[in-house]
């Protein structure tokens, strides 16, 4: 398993190099890059440099325990430790998803159940914001079509996050919402006090940092313009200020009337098709190589009920991963940390022994 921590060590060592040289962030793309890679090779370092201390350190306790009884009682501590440590490199070596530290745009639509599913959809995306606040992200509100009663029939926002390291990335934690979000409960317009079930789904994207990473040829771009229109159907704006772009070679359409101009929202719809486009890519490269799909939890499939949430119990429940707990009210006021902690830990396991069956 360490053979490979020596290339790692010696890429660690030259990107050092590398962005200690002032030029190099001339090229702002490349100074990300090559920052998010040292980031992601910091811990690998850290956890291996404790590794090889330990492993120092117990065999120099073991060679003198036979003489000094205080060198012999720190063996079986430091056993503990080094068999903690060896686990954790082990963890830290298992191949990395390459977008995990890329930022987001998370798209939530109402699904079965009117207005009711459309103030969940509402619900979600607070929570999401929430949970962002939290860690110390920030959103903007890409789209939004709003509901009569103030919840979203769609919405679009993107989560931009404040660290390099790809383990801390917004897509290495919120890849894992997507596919439909059921919520039982007594809906505001039930009278009878009567639970119902509805949805929402849910759909995310890693957006793309440099406009070059996703080829887009000008001639594969259908590009209409019309009134954007309000809850209802009713018509806000006078001019053809709404955009909608349809991808050809692929069929995906990307419509955007939020902004008050079309130059506005043609660059919003672009930000999304980029992201769309990306995600396409990412889906092609998976289905053929299916053995690496199947080691990740992670879908793009909206059709895959994944979470349960049950108001009048106050329950929430991860259908891939087990995971249950009573503190829903919590959990939509932004404490989604041990929901997703659930995920990352089940796609590390099937990783690891993916890892297992190639060695």
């Amino acid at each position: 398993m360490f053979e490979s921590v020596k290339g790692m060590l010696e890429e660690h060592a030259e990107l050092q190099q590398q962005l200690s040289d002032p030029a190099v962030y001339a090229d702002q793309a490349l100074a990300r890059k090559l920052g998010r890679r040292s980031a992601q090779l910091n811990g690998i370092v850290e956890a291996y440099n404790r590794w090889k201390q330990l492993t120092e350190d117990l065999g120099a306790a073991r060679e003198m325990a036979a003489e000094d009884p205080e060198f012999a009682a720190e063996v079986p501590g430091l056993e503990t430790d080094l068999e903690a440590a060896q686990e954790r490199l082990r963890r830290l070596l298992i191949p990395r998803d390459p977008d995990d530290a890329r930022n987001v745009i998370i798209e939530v639509k109402g699904g079965e159940g009117g207005d009711e599913a459309a103030l969940f959809a509402g619900d979600l995306l607070r929570m999401y914001a929430r949970y962002a606040e939290n860690r110390g992200w920030k959103t903007e509100i890409i789209s939004a079509t709003e509901s009569d009663l103030g919840g979203y029939k769609d919405v679009s926002m993107a989560i931009k996050g404040s660290s390099n390291d790809p383990a801390e990335g917004v897509w290495a934690r919120m890849k894992f919402e997507g596919g439909v979000h059921r919520v039982q409960r007594v809906p505001v317009t039930e009278s009878q006090g009567r639970i119902h079930t509805s949805a929402a789904g849910v759909l995310v994207l890693p957006e793309v940092d440099e406009p070059e990473e996703v080829e887009i040829h000008q001639n594969d771009l259908k590009i209409d313009v019309y009134r954007s229109s309000g809850p209802g159907g009713q018509s806000v704006n006078t001019t053809d200020s709404a955009v909608r772009i349809t991808h050809l070679p692929t069929g995906i359409v990307v419509a955007m009337q939020n902004e008050k101009s079309q130059i506005q929202n043609r660059e919003a719809a672009m930000r999304v098709l980029r992201a769309r486009l990306l995600a396409h890519q990412q889906e092609q490269i998976d289905a053929a190589n299916s053995e690496a799909r199947k080691s990740q939890i992670r879908t793009m499939d909206r059709s895959e009920r994944i979470r349960t949430y049950n108001f009048p119990e106050n329950r929430i429940a991860d259908h891939r991963t087990g995971y249950k707990a009573y503190n829903l009210d919590a959990v939509m006021n932004g404490e989604l940390e041990p929901v997703i902690q659930s995920a990352i830990e089940m796609d590390e396991e099937a990783r690891l022994a993916a890892l297992g069956e190639d060695h």
